[in-house]
C-alpha cells in the first residue's frame, strides 16, 4: 500500500513537469510575435512615402498647359515676320472712331457685308459702294468701339425719334447718345431707313446710282458728317477697294475698274493719299518738309488716310 502511494506521488510529479513546458513555449511564441510586430512597424513609413510621391502627379497637367498656351503666340510671330503680301499692310480709318486696320481686315469686312449692301441698294436705292464705304469708314471695318459694343456700323446717333437701346460715346461732344442694335444687319437696315426717311437726304436720291463721288459729297452737304474731309475719305476707300463693282452688279452694267494707284489731283496743289503713303514719303516726293505739310493741312499727328487730299504747295 505504501509503495502504491509513492508511485502515485512520482506520477503526479512527472505530470507537473510535463505541463510546465508549454509555458516556456508560449514565451517563445510571444517573442516571435513581438519581433514580427516590430518589423511591421518598420514597414509602415515606407508605405507612407510611396503615397507622398504620387501626389505631385496631379499637378502635371497645369505645368504642361503653359507652353501649349504660349505656342500660338510663337507661331503668330513667325507667320507675321514671314508675311510680305499686301494683306498685312495697315491704314488709318477715322470717322466716328479712329482705328488702325490691315487690308486683310477690310477685305474680310467687305466679303461679310457686300450682299447686304447689294440688297439694300436694290431695295432702297442707295449705292452699294456708298453703303460699304461708310460701313468701313464709320465702324473701322467692324473693329471700332461702337460696332463692337453696339453693333452700330454707321455712327448713327439716337436723335429724337429713337426709342430703342443706346450707348454713350464721346464724339463731337462728350457722352453723346448712339443707337444700339442686336445684330450688325439691323444697323445696315436702319442706315437705309435713316437716309430714305429724312427730307434733307432726299436730293441724294436724284443722283445717279453709280455716281459714288457725288453721293459722297452729298452726304457731307446734307450733314451726315462734320469732318470736312469726309467725302475724300469715303471716295478713297471706294476706289481703293473697287467697291463700285457692286453697284454695277446690281444695275446690270459693265464694270470699269477705277485706277486707284497714287494720283495727283487735277489741281496741282493737291495730292490724294494712296496705299503705302506716309508724310515722310510725300514730303520727299514734293520737296516739302513734314512740318510744313502738317501745318498746311492742319494735321496734328503723323497718321494720314487713304483718299485724303493734302495741300502740297
Amino acid at each position: 500500500m505504501f509503495k502504491k502511494r509513492i508511485l502515485l506521488v512520482i506520477a503526479i510529479s512527472l505530470v507537473g513537469c510535463s505541463t510546465s513546458q508549454p509555458v516556456v513555449r508560449t514565451v517563445r511564441t510571444t517573442n516571435k510575435t513581438i519581433a514580427r510586430t516590430k518589423q511591421t512597424l518598420h514597414k509602415k513609413p515606407n508605405t507612407t512615402i510611396v503615397k507622398s510621391v504620387k501626389k505631385p502627379i496631379n499637378s502635371k497637367p497645369d505645368i504642361i498647359s503653359k507652353p501649349i498656351a504660349q505656342s500660338p503666340v510663337n507661331n503668330s510671330k513667325t507667320e507675321t515676320n514671314s508675311k510680305t503680301d499686301i494683306n498685312s499692310e495697315t491704314q488709318i480709318l477715322e470717322a466716328t472712331t479712329r482705328v488702325k486696320v490691315t487690308t486683310a481686315m477690310v477685305l474680310e469686312y467687305i466679303s461679310k457685308y457686300k450682299d447686304i449692301a447689294k440688297n439694300n441698294m436694290a431695295k432702297y436705292g442707295i449705292p452699294s459702294s456708298i453703303i460699304l464705304g461708310q460701313g468701313i469708314l464709320e465702324s473701322g471695318a467692324g473693329t471700332g468701339p461702337l460696332s463692337v459694343q453696339a453693333n452700330n456700323h454707321f455712327g448713327i446717333k439716337c436723335h429724337k425719334d429713337w426709342s430703342g437701346p443706346s450707348v454713350k460715346y464721346d464724339d463731337d461732344s462728350a457722352q453723346e447718345c448712339f443707337r444700339k442694335y442686336n445684330l450688325p444687319n439691323e444697323s445696315y437696315t436702319d442706315h437705309a431707313i435713316f437716309l430714305t426717311g429724312r427730307a434733307w437726304y432726299q436730293p441724294l436720291f436724284k443722283l445717279k446710282k453709280d455716281d459714288y463721288k457725288e453721293w459722297a459729297k452729298g452726304l457731307k452737304a446734307a450733314g451726315y458728317a462734320s469732318d470736312p474731309k469726309y467725302p475724300d475719305k469715303l471716295i478713297g476707300i471706294i476706289e481703293r477697294y473697287q467697291l463700285n463693282q457692286y453697284d454695277s452688279e446690281v444695275l446690270g452694267t459693265e464694270y470699269v475698274p477705277v485706277n486707284s494707284k497714287e494720283q495727283v489731283s487735277a489741281n496741282s496743289n493737291l495730292y490724294q493719299v494712296s496705299q503705302g503713303d506716309t508724310l515722310y514719303s510725300i514730303s520727299k516726293k514734293f520737296n516739302i518738309s513734314i512740318e510744313d505739310l502738317k501745318r498746311k493741312n492742319d494735321i496734328s499727328e503723323n497718321a494720314i488716310s487713304i483718299g485724303q487730299n493734302l495741300i502740297i504747295k
